[in-house]
């Protein structure tokens, strides 16, 4: 007689203690032997498989023998065959339907089939009905370890991708992986730049070599859960509840919520298979529609679409647009020498007083960021020591949350900001003077973009003529080079020589990582 086989395990400690896969299949094949029955099929259970993987490999050892006709199934105890009353109302009534079908628990030294005896039955119910409670029971210890550790603040399951679980069993914990770490941070940047769509990140990564700890591509489904985690913020996410988390970050608050906007807008980059310099870049100066761009015998043309009735018939070349961009960028020049490095000292005078006064609200945040975080360490104390209830817990969680929340935040706004104020100040004014010789260096069209986003505000054409308008900084520093490059800069300089001339030793700054992050192409010597 033809018999089917069902081994199944149910956590990797059954597996480590001789109740592995290979020992059961083992064990069922002894006793077919014994028994001289022929061997059809096995179906093996994993631990590692989740739920729904199980329920499609039980319906589909049940659909075999139906479909096969095979009249016996082997397991080796009632607990390895049913974990719920469905499955054991599905045996039983596979049972009823023919008198020939069996089921042998090998272990139990017990054979089920319609006509066993009350007392067989009896046995059957029972043993089912320990079943159904330890896997309740197992299911309840599973959540009870992990709401403990997400009260320790560290997550119960694999994380994130740029992290690794390091630790003995009962005492893991996630730190940075040091080879993942720059796959992860390039993922946050460029998409935070809102020039790339998921599709266009995806592959640039898997082209620079990030791959999943399996050894594969990273699928763009994947990246857009990564880029969503509230992990690498410090946060942990489980079963829809944010808590603090104790990991390390390299992340920074500021660049993840530019993506979560970018994520949840509806300007989200879409991917497209031609990409061009001025794409999305530049309007129509009379109906304010984007410049459409195409191609055709090797030139890249770009035109109006006429919206709303507009009037603008003229076609123009990327370059032509390119030499209007270049003339623009001419004009932000210094041209007077003695002034350049009085402008450098000026600047970082103007700093000093900022820096004082951000050092200190820094380490004034610092002191209050330790205080809660000493709060949290006495208040899960507490609880453990049954002083206070779990719903007071919970509701002094979520007040300790909140303000170590709003303490990063403040954070991040000064150190990301208000302290790269000089730093900012002084790479606008450098940039703008190199911005020509930048941009015609770029060997990426990413890259020139960037610097056009960078210095413009707004672009718009009309009949070919470029308009544009520069953003806040570069503003600023349009209306000083105006000043510094009028024919009367040299009487103000006779007047102030003794005072504002710097010394023979240069004050040359050092190009800034805060501007370097966010273009990379920018400022590279």
């Amino acid at each position: 007689m033809k018999s089917v086989l069902l081994c199944r395990v149910s956590s990797k400690e059954q597996e480590e203690t001789g109740y592995s896969l290979p020992a059961q299949e083992k064990l069922l094949k002894e006793y077919a032997t014994r028994q001289n029955l022929d061997i059809a099929k096995t179906f093996s259970i994993s631990e590692s498989a989740g739920g729904k993987k199980q329920r499609e490999i039980f319906n589909g050892m049940m659909d075999y023998v139906n479909k096969e006709g095979i009249k016996l199934l082997i397991i080796e105890k009632v607990d390895r065959l049913t974990r719920n009353f469905k499955d054991a109302v599905m045996i039983d009534q596979w049972l009823e339907d023919d008198e020939e079908r069996q089921v042998h628990f090998v272990k139990d030294s017990l054979i089920m089939h319609k006509n066993s005896r009350s007392q067989e039955k009896l046995n059957w119910g029972i043993r089912i009905i320990f079943a159904k409670n330890y896997i309740d029971n197992l299911s309840e210890e599973v959540k009870k370890g992990q709401k403990e550790k997400i009260a320790q603040g560290w997550l119960p399951t694999r994380p994130p991708y740029g992290y690794k679980t390091i630790g003995e069993k009962g005492h893991k914990i996630h730190v940075p992986d040091p080879d993942k770490v720059p796959f992860a941070k390039k993922m946050f940047d460029l998409y935070a730049t809102g020039n790339y769509s998921l599709r266009r990140l995806t592959q640039m990564l898997n082209e620079a070599g990030m791959r999943s700890s399996h050894g594969a591509k990273v699928a763009k489904s994947r990246i857009a859960l990564y880029l969503s985690d509230p992990f690498y913020i410090g946060k942990i996410c489980w079963n829809d509840q944010t808590t603090p988390g104790n990991q390390e970050t390299f992340i920074s608050l500021e660049v993840f919520n530019k993506v979560q906007l970018i994520l949840k807008g509806k300007t989200t980059p879409k991917y497209r298979k031609h990409s061009y310099l001025f794409q999305s870049l530049l309007h129509c100066t009379e109906c304010r529609g984007l410049i459409t761009w195409e191609s055709s015998k090797g030139y890249i043309y770009g035109h109006c679409n006429h919206y709303r009735g507009c009037t603008q018939t003229v076609w123009f070349k990327e370059p032509d647009i390119e030499k209007q961009i270049l003339a623009v960028f001419d004009q932000l020049q210094i041209k007077n020498t003695r002034i350049i490095e009085w402008i450098r000292k000026a600047i970082k005078e103007s700093h000093r007083d900022e820096m004082e006064y951000y050092t200190a609200s820094v380490q004034e945040l610092n002191r209050r960021l330790q205080l809660v975080e000493q709060r949290f360490s006495t208040i899960y104390d507490d609880k453990v020591d049954g002083k206070i209830t779990e719903s007071f817990y919970n509701s002094k969680v979520q007040q300790y949350s909140q303000e170590k929340d709003q303490i990063r935040h403040e954070l991040s706004k000064h150190s990301d900001a208000n302290a790269k104020y000089y730093e900012l100040a002084t790479n606008i004014y450098d940039l703008s003077q190199r911005a020509k010789e930048i941009f015609l260096n770029a060997k990426e069209k990413d890259y020139k973009r960037q610097l056009i986003k960078l210095i413009f505000a707004t672009l718009t054409i009309s009949a070919g003529m470029l308009s544009y308008t520069y953003t806040k900084g570069f503003q600023l520093l349009s209306e000083a080079v105006t000043i510094t490059n009028s024919s009367n800069v040299d009487k103000i300089l006779l007047t102030t020589v003794k005072i504002f001339e710097p010394s023979k030793k240069n004050d040359v700054m050092p190009q800034s990582v805060y501007l370097e992050g966010h273009c990379p192409a920018l400022l590279r010597r």
